[in-house]
């Protein structure tokens, strides 16, 4: 075992390195199909002549594409390998771009399902590609696949009210300019395709030797599952609705974008940080009282506090966001003993926690049709962040989700 220490300075061979840049392209193709949206979902309401429900589901089609996904993507896995399932997936995923950006209703629907089946591979799959791939460096490998995520997320949210309304390729070319950087994913990403057979093996004799149904019936699975569910459900209903929010109480549109650009940046320094403290703690609960106490200052900022400090709010809903995903990945890694395992529960998180997480934007859009103002829709971010806070208490504490070991030992 002592001869595995080098490796902890990031001594990697060529091919590590490949495969690093890879994870980091693939990283960036994750959020910022999606966080384009939102700075620019009043136009893409106004010109289709929609419901603010129906805006709202936009978002939605994502999230419920990740939940019928996520359940089916290890097995496939298994069967094609991490590496191939991935690159047919951006390739799914430029495809959804492009047809979303034609700019049909029927084709924008069908775009849009399409990015989410592309990205709920990745999502499953990248933290047990990690856990397999740089055992001795999850934390860092995680920060850093999160921070390229959340650059590009930031990008889109910046640039997509500037084209949607300053060029004359409008909300289409906002929204299909994406496909570029998933272009050069797939691109990065052709290497791996070749080389991936010991991985698929390796999954394959522990998913034989552990089943994976236990992870269903574990309370600890559950807490993260919620978790996970709790943590996107904030992100993607404020990438949704923040900017109408924004702009309803007098804000530009493009100033309006840049509040949610501020948002991932502010996730930016956390999305690093907190896997590598994570990995290096017993207790993650600390970080758990943290993240809340972020979300609370935040959503209570902007529900409860002056417009004039609209940038600070935003900042620590950032914080809170970022700390919030860096954990969720974390525990997919440090609640499991194998790359299998970590691959059963981030299925079995994405699957049931992006269905919670899709019912965020098109309950805050019923939410302000039904009551005619923002004041109820702005109250389910505290009370979800209670809830999200009570379910990281209990994921929190250092234990592993798989209890045959222990049951069969004694």
């Amino acid at each position: 075992m002592e001869k595995e220490r080098p490796s902890k300075h990031l001594h990697f061979p060529k091919s590590q390195w490949v495969l690093l840049a890879g994870i980091l392209f693939l990283a960036a193709t994750i959020r910022s199909p999606l966080t384009s949206v939102g700075p620019i979902i009043s136009n893409i309401r106004d010109q289709l002549q929609i419901s603010n429900s129906l805006a709202g589901f936009l978002t939605t089609i994502p999230l419920l594409a990740f939940a019928i996904v996520s359940p089916f993507t290890p097995r496939i896995a298994k069967r094609f390998g991490m590496s191939r399932t991935l690159f047919y997936a951006m390739i799914i995923l430029l495809l959804g771009i492009i047809m979303r950006s034609v700019g049909t209703s029927t084709l924008l629907l069908i775009g849009t399902f399409l990015i989410g089946v592309g990205i709920a591979f990745a999502n499953v799959l990248l933290p047990s590609l990690l856990k397999l791939s740089f055992p001795l460096h999850i934390g860092l490998m995680t920060g850093l696949y999160s921070v390229s995520m959340s650059i590009s997320a930031t990008l889109a949210s910046g640039i997509a009210s500037p084209i949607a309304n300053e060029t004359v390729y409008g909300w289409q070319g906002a929204l299909g300019i994406w496909g570029v950087i998933t272009l050069l994913a797939i691109i990065v990403w052709i290497p791996q395709i070749r080389k991936k057979k010991e991985v698929i093996k390796t999954v394959q004799k522990n998913t034989k030797s552990k089943p994976a149904l236990p992870i269903w019936r574990s309370p600890l699975a559950w807490s993260i599952t919620i978790f996970m569910g709790l943590q996107s459900f904030l992100f993607y209903t404020t990438a949704s609705w923040i900017p109408v929010v924004l702009q309803t109480n007098g804000m530009t549109a493009d100033a309006a974008g840049w509040m949610l650009a501020l948002v991932q940046l502010a996730q930016l320094p956390m999305m690093f940080i907190i896997p590598v403290v994570a990995d290096k703690v017993r207790d993650q609960r600390i970080l758990v009282v943290a993240v809340f106490a972020c979300y609370l200052i935040g959503y209570g900022g902007v529900q409860f506090g002056s417009e004039s400090l609209t940038a600070l709010w935003m900042i620590f809903i950032g914080l809170g966001g970022g700390s919030a995903f860096g954990l969720a990945m974390m525990f997919f890694t440090l609640r499991t003993n194998t790359p299998d395992q970590a691959a059963s529960i981030s299925g079995m998180a994405q699957s049931i926690g992006y269905l919670l997480a899709s019912v965020g934007p098109v309950l805050f859009g019923m939410l302000h049709d039904f009551t005619g103002s923002w004041t109820a829709p702005l109250y389910t971010f505290i009370v979800v962040a209670t809830i999200l806070f009570i379910s990281g208490m209990y994921a929190g504490k250092k234990r592993y989700i798989s209890l045959e070991p222990k049951q069969n030992a004694s």
